[in-house]
Parts: C-alpha cells; sequence; structure tokens
C-alpha cells in the first residue's frame, strides 16, 4: 500500500520508512510559543538551567494574546519574552503583528513537507500548507528549543473527503463543523487527519486554513491538507526556499475514508458549550445575541471580512449588538485598509480591534458579561471562553456571523443572499 501524507513527511524526516505506533526521535524545523506559553517554556529552561537555545533561527515568539497588554501582568510576560528573545537572538513578532498561526505563513517562515512544534493546540493551523504541525505543552517545547529535536508516536491516519459544489451561503467553517458534528470531539484522538476530495482542491488557503485549524476540536494530532500548485503559488510570493507538491500516494493506506457531500451541507453552528454540539442555522434562528465577533486564528482572514461585507455593507448592525473585527494578523489588516473594507466594516456599525486573540479567549477587547450571548467565527466554546462562566458562545462562519448582527438574533445567512 502507500504512504499516507504524515507518513510520506515523518519518514522523509528520520531518513526511513515509518509506521503508525512506532517512536520516533526527529528533529524540527520550527518551535514558537505566544504569550500564554513562552513564559512557561522560559521558566522551563531556567530550571534546567540552561541558558541558550540550540538553534535560534528555528525558534519564534508571538505575543498575540494578550495583546496590546490589557493589565500590569500581561505586560511583565511580555517584558520576559523581549529580553529572552533578546538575549538569545530569537526572532520576536511584538504586538501588532497578529496571530501566531498566521503570522508564520505570512512571513515565509512555513513550506510543505516541515516538522512544526507550537505551544499551542491551534498550530495544526499550519497543515494546510502540507507540513506536520502540533500543538505540544510549554515543557515540550522548552525542550525541543533547547535540543532541536523531539519524539513522537506515530499517528494513524483518517482521510476527510468532501466532493461536490458549496452552496454559495456555506463556508469552510461550516463544511469544518459538519465534520465535527459527525467525528465529535474525541472522534480522531491522536490521528492524522487529512482533508482530500474536490472540494479541498478547490477551496483558496484561507479556507484550507479552517479545516486544519480545528482538526485539534476533534482530538486530532495534525489536520493536514496537501501541498498542491495553489499552496506554492501562496508560498512563493512570501518566500524564496525551494517549495515542492506534496501529497499522499493515490493507494494510501487510510485508517478509514470519511466521505461528505459538499451539497448536503447548511451554514452550521456549534452551540454552546462544546463544540462537538452542532446543528444547522435554521434550527436556532431568533435567539438573540449581545455580541458577534468575526476574527480569530479561525475566522479573521481576508476572506473572511470579504464574506461577511457580502452581507453587512449597505446594512446596519443590530441595535444593542455589540459587532467585533479583528483581522487575524497585519497583512490582513493592511488589505482591509487597501481596498476599503475597514471602512465598509465601521460604516456597518462594527468595532474594529487590532490584531489580536483577545476577544477569543476572553483576554480582552470584547470579554463577555454576565449571562451574555455572543456569536463567534472564533475556535471554542467551552464554560467561560470569552467571559463570564454564565455566558455562552454559538460558533459559525462570517457569513452567518454577518447575517446575526444584522438582525439581532442567529440569522441563517441565506436569507440575505439566496
Amino acid at each position: 500500500m502507500g504512504m499516507t501524507l504524515t507518513e510520506k513527511i515523518l519518514s522523509k524526516k528520520v531518513g526511513r520508512e515509518v509506521h503508525p505506533g512506532e517512536y520516533i526521535a526527529m528533529d524540527v524545523d520550527l518551535v514558537y510559543a505566544h504569550d500564554g506559553t513562552a513564559p512557561l517554556a522560559i521558566d522551563v529552561l531556567k530550571e534546567l538551567g540552561i541558558d541558550r537555545v540550540r538553534n535560534p533561527s528555528r525558534i519564534k515568539f508571538i505575543i498575540d494574546h494578550a495583546a496590546p497588554a490589557p493589565h500590569v501582568e500581561a505586560a511583565a510576560l511580555h517584558i520576559q519574552m523581549r529580553e529572552f528573545a533578546s538575549s538569545n537572538g530569537i526572532e520576536i513578532f511584538d504586538v501588532g503583528n497578529g496571530i501566531s498561526h498566521q503570522v508564520l505563513p505570512e512571513k515565509g517562515l512555513v513550506k510543505p513537507g516541515m516538522v512544526i512544534l507550537g505551544a499551542d493546540s491551534h498550530t495544526v493551523t499550519l497543515g494546510a500548507f502540507g507540513s506536520f504541525a502540533t500543538g505540544v505543552g510549554s515543557t515540550d517545547a522548552a525542550i525541543a528549543m533547547a535540543k532541536g529535536k523531539t519524539w513522537l508516536r506515530i499517528p494513524e491516519s483518517i482521510a476527510i473527503k468532501v466532493d461536490g459544489r458549496l452552496r454559495d451561503c456555506v463556508m469552510a467553517k461550516d463544511v469544518i463543523l459538519e465534520i465535527i458534528g459527525y467525528m465529535k470531539s474525541d472522534g480522531a484522538n491522536y490521528i492524522a487527519m487529512e482533508f482530500l476530495g474536490s472540494t479541498v482542491e478547490g477551496m483558496s488557503i484561507d479556507s484550507r486554513m479552517v479545516l486544519s485549524n480545528m482538526s485539534v476540536e476533534m482530538g486530532a494530532k495534525v489536520g493536514l491538507v496537501p501541498a498542491d500548485k495553489k499552496t506554492l503559488d501562496w508560498l512563493k510570493r512570501r518566500t524564496s526556499k525551494p517549495l515542492k507538491e506534496l501529497r499522499p500516494d493515490e493507494n494510501a493506506d487510510y485508517q478509514i475514508v470519511h466521505e461528505f457531500k459538499a451539497e448536503d451541507i447548511k451554514p452550521n453552528l456549534s452551540l454552546p458549550s462544546n463544540v462537538d454540539r452542532v446543528k444547522p442555522v435554521e434550527d436556532l434562528e431568533g435567539a438573540k445575541v449581545n455580541e458577534v465577533f468575526i476574527g480569530s486564528c479561525s475566522g479573521g482572514r481576508l476572506e473572511d471580512f470579504m464574506q461577511a461585507l457580502r452581507i453587512l455593507r449597505g446594512n446596519k448592525v443590530s441595535q444593542g449588538v455589540r459587532c467585533i473585527a479583528a483581522p487575524a494578523s497585519r497583512e490582513v489588516y493592511m488589505k482591509m485598509l487597501e481596498r476599503g473594507l475597514a471602512k465598509d466594516l465601521a460604516e456597518a456599525g462594527c468595532v474594529i480591534g487590532p490584531p489580536t486573540c483577545g476577544p477569543c479567549i476572553g483576554a480582552h477587547m470584547g470579554v463577555l458579561g454576565p449571562n451574555e450571548i455572543a456569536l463567534s467565527t472564533s475556535t471554542r466554546n467551552f464554560v467561560g471562553r470569552m467571559g463570564d462562566p454564565t455566558s455562552k458562545v454559538y460558533l459559525a462562519s462570517p457569513l452567518t456571523a454577518a447575517a446575526t448582527a444584522v438582525r439581532g438574533q442567529i440569522t441563517d445567512p441565506g436569507r440575505f443572499l439566496l
């Protein structure tokens, strides 16, 4: 049988054919951490008596979670990161650059076939570029920074195949919520998910990143998309490094293949307070909301705002509803400004925030109060995720978010577009 994408990447990395279930030690191409995890990794290194990292060029720090600092404690952590980065020659993407999973590929630091560790569970986002990218704890990240290596049990691979043409009111977020609703939150524990099919092939890079990003909500170790010409064209604008397409073999030996028909997928919602509680938006229409958030590493890309403006442009955010729009990176923000998207969002009544994780994790710039309800394009809706533990969060696509912001209640975007 042929090899999956995961098996190809890891076999090349260790110089021999590898198989699911075996343990390997391997070099790491990139390690990164943000202001929620880098300080912990720094503390681990200090406890181990390690003053210098092994290869600074393969380590990146990003200040993105509580950025700009909303309180003194966050500011102190930022200072700790800056000082350690300076003393070790580590490149740091400071406040305003954006969310780590968006910034790194934009800077040309990600390419097909790489092994990437990030001290954040949504590191899996980078699997959209054909890289084996997985989230680890701060201790594992610290050891990788010190030694340049990590250990791994080779995961089994499953294929998620989506074929056909999506409805005009359906986005990648709806697709991945459909998959999560079917697979459930533990349906892919320590599994390598590989997204295949004509629908995936036709998706933009922005959309593919959404699929990879939320694979971890099913427990996946990685969420990979084959690196094709579209991938390489996107990366070539950002790096001069040699790039090659990377695909699984036609006869790859997957543990199982799950197939979905694009035409059957409707706009979806994830209900509070578990991501896998998925229902069509049409089943929940009419539920009131206090806040709509369009942003995060799952919904703050240029495509997301362009789609949202299909509904918001010429309309107004409903009175009594806060609609917060936060681009995932400075690059996205600059394109929004250049194309007039920021102006259109502001005219519709949105509050435009800086490139930050902020509202997604309840850090700042959109924190929910007692019993408030939000509809968000972000990644998770656990109890207290965006603020007060009595608040509730629905997850949805930017199109559904825009329709909901205009109506002030959960609304199927098809009502505006069909």
